[in-house]
């Protein structure tokens, strides 16, 4: 038996055959596409919906390429995909897009696009579950694969390796959503970005391009922003030279060979050393996004970050911005090895955009810092609770609370902050302490969906989920009648912010110490001194590299001959 119900500009059909139903959908430029109802009700589920075609081969850095084209229903199964990530293969047309639909006919519903985090080098769309965030506030969701590591942020600012891949997937995965999601039911002109760490830089910078303007009209960002050498390439080209030496290519100062060598490396060469790529000790990640040289192709990102904040040369909108009060729990792991390191020469874990004039100055704020954050104290067990501070403020605590001053101080914006740091009983303490507290990005657990969930989680998850709702729906996490009171949001001066845990108050001091000192304004005193931005790669021609560079002079040689000779 079949149904037929016309949704905006496409049909979809919902058709039962015993136990399974499922909903189809007419898309725009490609064909009609079937997803099936959630099992439990309440919910369709589109995967692995082809958004775009990734380049493969020499021009698999390219910006993505139009999406394929269909007449038969295209059947949107999970079929596991995922783009080229770590040393597991993947196949590389793999930019595809999830899609979870109320079981409603309501049209115009808010649209949620979710980007995964991962530290711009793993991670895939239906790596989260919101099947009941979906279901229980008649919302779209929509989550998908954009590029990774190399394949996706290699930036040779040439016009075969432009850079930004990823993100130009990201921009490609909008504009599907603009162009299609009426035909879901949603209102392409009511989308709310929502990311954590990688997706949080990568939601930033989207805030700040010229090209997304009208793509969505708020954004949620956790754990990550554009700025710091987490959020953008300090220095593409020098980041491309060190990860081309890891795979044993040397002569990484010819600009063509080193573009010949990674258009022709194959995938496994690629990702051979892909662990180099992240957790260094000056925060930096080797490909991230970057600042794209002008090669006659669009671009997503034209400048600095914080320049184009700061001259004001992006679209206002409403944001959420927030982190966990110990990211820097992510830096346990590393912390036997490091500790000693730390200890020996600390000038080695001071953030990557920071700039120096000599070895000696870089020391003596080294010293400043540790002495700050440690005193007179070693770098050790006694001291692993500011270890994880110093690591939560570098990594993206202070980034995000310099960019939102920023923000607040050129175009006014509504940013509203938080800090999240609810713990369960059950959470283990931190080492030989007997505090607990939240870590990179465990505020997303509350938007997903969550097996075993203790009572305690649920009541507080089911609160904090309200303000990201309210806010998805009306760009205010506490709307007049919202019964929460008035989440007030930031001035320039980093307050107030909303502490999101136990308890869900709004507050006025964050990143204090525990003798009341501002780690934010300690910081503002280093980085206005010794900031830089990212290096803008160099306007002359790339292509040629020492054989180019051989041949202008050459040319240069001969021009100041016949000048000499005309003038004899």
């Amino acid at each position: 038996m079949w149904k037929c119900i016309v949704l905006a500009l496409g049909a979809i059909a919902v058709a039962a055959n015993g136990a399974e139903k499922w909903l189809q959908v007419e898309l725009v430029d490609q064909g009609p596409v079937r997803g099936r109802l959630d099992p439990d009700g309440g919910l369709y589920r589109f995967y692995n919906i082809p958004y775009a075609t990734a380049p493969t081969g020499r021009d698999k850095f390219k910006a993505p390429l139009p999406a394929p084209k269909w007449t038969e229903p295209f059947d949107a199964k999970d079929r596991n995909i995922r783009c080229p990530q770590g040393n597991v293969f993947e196949p590389e047309d793999c930019l595809v897009a999830n899609v979870y639909v109320p079981d409603t006919t309501d049209k115009n519903l808010p649209v949620v696009v979710s980007i995964h985090g991962g530290a711009y080098q793993i991670g895939y769309g239906t790596n989260r579950v919101y099947r009941n965030f979906v279901r229980d506030n008649k919302l779209i969701m929509v989550t998908f694969n954009y590029r990774l590591a190399v394949h996706g942020f290699l930036c040779l600012g040439t016009e075969d390796v432009p850079g930004n891949a990823g993100l130009k997937d990201q921009v490609a995965a909008l504009r599907w959503v603009n162009k299609n999601i009426a035909n879901f039911g949603g209102n392409p002109q009511d989308v709310t970005l929502s990311a954590c760490s990688a997706g949080g830089g990568s939601a930033d910078m989207l805030t700040l391009s010229s090209i997304t303007k009208g793509l969505f009209q708020r954004a949620i960002i956790g754990s990550g922003v554009s700025t710091g050498a987490v959020g953008v390439q300090i220095d593409p080209i020098e980041n491309a030279k060190t990860y081309a030496k890891l795979l044993n290519f040397n002569d990484v100062d010819n600009m063509e060979s080193l573009e010949e060598f990674y258009r022709t490396a194959s995938f496994e060469t690629l990702t051979s050393q892909s662990q180099h790529i992240t957790n260094n000790e000056d925060v930096a990640i080797l490909f991230s996004p970057c600042v794209e040289k002008d090669v006659g192709q669009e671009r997503v990102i034209t400048d600095a970050p914080m320049t184009v904040i700061k001259t004001g040369n992006y679209t206002k909108i409403p944001l959420l911005y927030g982190f966990a009060n110990m990211e820097g729990l992510m830096r346990l792991p590393f912390y036997s090895e490091w500790k000693d390191k730390m200890n020996e020469k600390f000038s080695d874990f001071l953030p990557a955009e920071l700039h120096f004039e000599s070895e000696t100055v870089k020391e003596e704020v080294a010293q400043q810092v540790k002495q700050f954050y440690f005193g007179d104290k070693p770098v050790g067990d006694e001291t692993i609770l500011t270890y994880i501070d110093f690591f939560t403020d570098v990594l993206f605590g202070y980034p995000m609370l310099s960019q939102l001053s920023a923000r607040v101080e050129s175009l006014g914006d509504t940013i509203y902050l938080y800090e999240y740091e609810f713990v369960e009983e059950k959470t283990p303490s931190i080492l030989d302490t007997n505090v607990k507290g939240s870590g990179h990005c465990d505020q997303t657990r509350v938007i997903g969906d969550q097996l075993n969930a203790s009572p305690e989680f649920t009541e507080m998850a089911n609160i904090v989920r309200q303000y990201f709702v309210n806010f998805i729906k009306t760009g205010n996490p506490t709307p007049p009648g919202s019964g929460f009171g008035t989440w007030t949001p930031a001035n320039a001066k980093r307050t107030p912010h909303m502490l999101l845990g136990n308890v869900r108050q709004l507050r006025e001091d964050i990143l204090t110490t525990e003798d009341g000192k501002d780690r934010g304004a300690f910081w503002d005193g280093i980085y206005a001194k010794y900031y830089r931005g990212p290096v803008l790669i160099a306007a002359d021609p790339v292509p040629g590299g020492t054989v180019s560079l051989a041949i202008s002079k050459c040319v240069l040689f001969i021009v100041l001959l016949i000048t000499l000779m005309f003038n004899m």
